[in-house]
Parts: C-alpha cells; sequence; structure tokens
C-alpha cells in the first residue's frame, strides 16, 4: 500500500484544487484506490467542481469527502480559515462505497443503506455523516447486530469517522461520494480486512477517585453509588482532592460508564466517557449524557488540555501506521490546548508520516472496548498500515 495527503490554505478553490491533487499526484500518481476530501465552510459552495476536478485528475476508485469547522493536513489545522485537505491511498483491497440515509415512515425511521450482504467478517465502515439528518447511534447499533446470510452470528461492525461539521443549521454541510453531492445522511466507504487498518480512540480524560458500582438509576440520572446518593459520593470526591482538581471537577467533569463488567481491574480504554450534564439536589442525583444500568461499574473522570495530550500519546505510544486519518472534536484544537495543530502534529510525529488529513467534527465515531460509539470532545484515528512512498516537497500554499 502507498498513502499521500496535501493540504492547501489558498482562499480561491480551484487554485487550492490544484496544489492538493498536484500534491497527491507527485507522490502517489493516478488511480489511488481511496481519496478522502475535506473542505473548510469557505468553500462549501464549490464542493462540488472541487470533488469532480479530482475524480478527472486523480481518478480515485471512490472518492468521500466532508465540510468541516477545520481542516487537517500533515501536522497542521487550519483553523478558521480557508482549507482544503486530500488524502489518497493504493489500498490492499478495494474499499467498497455506501451511501446511508434515514427516511421517516408511518411507524418510525428507517434506515437505508444497511444490509447483510454488505459486510463481511472482518471489515470496517469509514463513515463521514450529517449530524442533523443520519441517526449515527442507530446506524451503530444496526451494524452491532448485522447478520449476513449464512453466518453464525453478528458481525458486530466497527464504524470510525466523524459528524460534519462546516453548518450549524440543517442543510448546510456537503458530503460527498464519487460524483455525487449531498447535504444530508451518510457516506462512507466499507475496508475489508486485508486494508490492515486499525482505530484508536482518545477520549482525552484521566480517572479521579475510585471505580463503584451504580446500585440505583432510573434513566440517565445515576441515583445511587455504592449504596449512597450519587451527589454524596462526589461531594466526598470534591473533599477529598486538592485545589487544582477541585478546579477541574468544576469545569470538565466527566463519568466514565465501564464497558465490560466482568474485568477485575480497569484502565485507560475500559470506560465510555460522557459528561456529567447537572445535578438533581433534591435527589441528591447527577444526570448523565447517557443511560446507565443499575449494576454497572463508574469512574468520576476529568478532562483538561493536559489529561488529553497525555491520553492521545499513551495511546500512539504502542500504535504503529504508515498513514492516518483523523477525526477530531471541534471543542479541541486551540480551544482547549491554546496551541495550533495539537493533535495533527501529535499524530503525525508519532508515526513519522506525512500521510495524514482530517477533520474538526461536530461527533467522532470509534471504538472504545470492542463497540462503536458517538464521542464527544475525542480524536478517533483509523490508523493504515503499508508501504509510502518517498514524499516530495508540496508546492507553496497560496494566499
Amino acid at each position: 500500500m502507498m498513502f499521500a495527503s496535501a493540504l492547501s490554505e489558498h482562499p480561491d478553490p480551484a487554485e487550492a484544487t490544484g496544489e492538493v491533487v498536484g500534491t497527491v499526484l507527485e507522490r502517489l500518481g493516478t488511480g489511488p484506490d481511496l481519496a478522502v476530501l475535506f473542505c473548510s465552510p469557505q468553500h462549501r459552495d464549490a464542493v462540488g467542481d472541487i470533488a469532480a476536478s479530482i475524480r478527472r485528475l486523480l481518478r480515485p476508485g471512490v472518492l468521500l469527502g466532508a465540510t468541516a469547522v477545520a481542516v487537517l493536513g500533515g501536522a497542521r489545522e487550519v483553523e478558521d480559515a480557508p482549507a482544503v485537505g486530500l488524502w489518497a491511498g493504493r489500498l490492499a483491497a478495494p474499499a467498497r462505497p455506501v451511501r446511508l440515509d434515514a427516511v421517516r415512515t408511518a411507524s418510525g425511521i428507517a434506515l437505508q443503506g444497511l444490509s447483510g450482504s454488505t459486510f463481511e467478517p472482518g471489515d470496517t465502515l469509514l463513515l463521514l455523516a450529517d449530524p442533523f439528518s443520519l441517526p449515527v447511534d442507530a446506524i451503530i447499533d444496526a451494524l452491532a447486530e448485522l447478520e449476513p446470510p449464512g453466518a453464525h452470528g453478528p458481525l458486530a461492525v466497527p464504524v470510525v469517522g466523524g459528524m460534519a461539521s462546516a453548518a450549524a443549521t440543517p442543510g448546510g454541510n456537503r458530503l460527498v461520494l464519487d460524483d455525487e453531492v449531498v447535504s444530508s445522511g451518510g457516506v462512507g466507504v466499507v475496508l475489508p480486512d486485508r486494508v490492515a487498518a486499525t482505530a484508536i480512540v482518545s477520549q482525552g480524560c484521566r480517572p479521579i477517585g475510585d471505580p463503584m458500582i451504580v446500585t440505583r438509576a432510573e434513566g440517565n440520572l445515576v441515583l445511587e453509588i455504592a449504596g449512597r446518593p450519587a451527589l454524596d459520593r462526589l461531594d466526598d470526591l470534591v473533599r477529598s482532592v486538592d485545589a487544582e482538581e477541585r478546579a477541574l471537577l468544576a469545569s470538565g467533569l466527566q463519568i466514565g460508564i465501564a464497558i465490560d463488567e466482568h474485568q477485575d481491574t480497569f484502565g485507560r480504554g475500559d470506560f465510555l466517557v460522557r459528561s456529567v450534564m447537572g445535578a438533581d439536589r433534591r435527589h441528591r442525583a447527577l444526570a448523565v449524557g447517557d443511560r446507565v444500568e443499575v449494576g454497572t461499574t463508574v469512574q468520576f473522570q476529568v478532562r483538561d488540555a493536559v489529561a488529553a495530550d497525555e491520553d492521545l500519546r499513551a495511546l500512539l505510544a504502542g500504535a504503529t501506521g504508515d498513514a492516518a486519518l483523523v477525526f477530531t472534536c471541534n471543542g479541541r484544537g486551540q480551544r482547549l490546548f491554546d496551541e495550533p495543530d495539537h493533535d495533527a502534529r501529535v499524530v503525525h510525529d508519532a508515526l513519522g508520516s506525512p500521510a495524514l488529513a482530517g477533520m474538526f467534527c461536530a461527533g467522532e465515531i470509534g471504538p472504545v472496548g470492542g463497540r462503536s460509539f458517538i464521542h464527544g470532545f475525542t480524536a478517533s484515528v483509523l490508523l493504515f498500515q503499508g508501504k509510502t512512498v518517498t514524499p516530495a516537497q508540496p508546492p507553496p500554499a497560496g494566499h
């Protein structure tokens, strides 16, 4: 396999397209199996022309794309400015395009584009979705239970990707699948097992306090933890920590929900992190951004720039890859780290590869503990293994 990526900050979409296509052609040549396009909001109206040019000049087997509030390329993150990012790869097996949609019916929402014949054992779905029109939670649940004809159980297809973030209202995002540009639903590719793609998800938190069992809950309200009111347990934790950690609890309190209750001990990656949304002081309960079952192990978590940096670096320390697609939260970037390029630079430096592209997302998708979820404030990274081409020097970006 061979990979390449390019980033242009040229404000003119035609010039930006020429720059990124030219760089990828120099590094990779024509006819990659997969190309992935990322465009900032400033280029939203030109996405159709950009995609058509890429298909004509680069001739990828499949072209996938989305608009986003910020675009990653190499070790750079372009926030609040025009940007076009292009990633391309030659894969060990062809990627298969998928178009997903949700249709309202008399009995509810029907998902279109999913079937048992679409997937095979070992497949991974790379998904770019519009947050206003596609119920990605339902997609993930359906894929977890999908059972093709003749199979002896569900495939539990992992899903990796992100939600388009270029618009704050319905209809404002753009998604690309080959020669089609749409403003709703989802687009993706099925990556066969032979492609050797591996996902890591950095939730950007560190645990505080001890794991405890939920002893009473109703929906997303945690009423009791280890036999005492949940808010009392939190108050005990606040009193037991120093002033610095107390400030973190006040500004970035999260809760980790154990994914596998059968473990004897819990560590990094064993919890699905969700926000603590508020407190019901009358009932001494905590409202959590997900349903919590009685008997579940939970642990309070804190999120700040230091924890997010440490978590991403720790996960990448044991990872290898020759290329990466990075889907990071639009609440990270300079808003969280107070410096530019953080996530792109950390992934780029850990892999030692320039073949990296991605976007800031309105929700990141990736597996934790063997099951895929939609996340917030995370960095979901899809790593590709294979041989890369020695990169040529990219042309200078125009301004």
